[in-house]
């Protein structure tokens, strides 16, 4: 597989030359964020369900070696398996590929919007945490307040004003790495049960 792959630098490229087909991901961090959803989510889903999506690509690029498509896959393939190993090994080490805006502070929203694009594929499965009278629905805030819905605005609902909000919004991306293990955690013993 690894022979097979692109370079993420590489297929951030090759996903930005196929904005006109609507791939679920057109950066590293979406697709990142994207996958880490797919490693941590409730259901276990078969690779042409998500990676199709993903790249905008058809089934029948699985079939094909030796193609830009093939080598896209391959290294959203890699990508899956590194955070999965990370987080079945060494979670405390898991770290969101962010990027940096203008300005210099970390730019979570594409990570995030990733993750929210992968939820939106199976969103029925991931619904007990979006209900907000679900004591684990706090697991999800630190990635959901960085997204943005179809008409670009704040998922979650316009902030309330104030220093506090502020300081939170701009330090929430900290504990992504926490959350996605322990989302992780928490959808484990549902998922393997479904996969029996």
């Amino acid at each position: 597989m690894a022979s097979a792959a692109m370079s993420l630098a590489e297929l951030e490229r090759w996903l930005q030359d196929r904005v006109d087909r609507h791939p679920a991901a057109t950066s590293i961090p979406m697709l990142d964020g994207y996958t880490a959803a797919i490693v941590a989510g409730p259901v276990s889903m078969s690779p042409l369900d998500w990676i199709c999506p993903l790249l905008a690509i058809d089934a029948d690029a699985f079939n094909h070696g030796g193609t830009p498509e093939f080598a896209a896959i391959s290294a959203v393939a890699l990508r899956h398996n590194d955070i999965s190993n990370t987080l079945s090994t060494a979670p405390d080490r898991f770290e969101p590929m962010h990027r940096r805006d203008p300005s210099g502070n970390i730019d979570a929203h594409p990570w995030c919007q990733g993750f929210y694009a992968a939820m939106r594929l199976r969103l029925s499965a991931w619904a007990p945490l979006l209900d907000v009278n679900n004591v684990n629905h706090g697991l999800l805030l630190p990635i959901l307040l960085h997204c943005r819905d179809d008409q670009a605005r704040p998922l979650l609902g316009p902030p309330r004003n104030g220093r506090k909000t502020e300081d939170f919004l701009r330090n929430a991306y900290l504990d992504i790495p926490t959350v996605v293990e322990a989302l992780r955690q928490h959808w484990m013993p549902i998922r393997y049960a479904r996969d029996r």
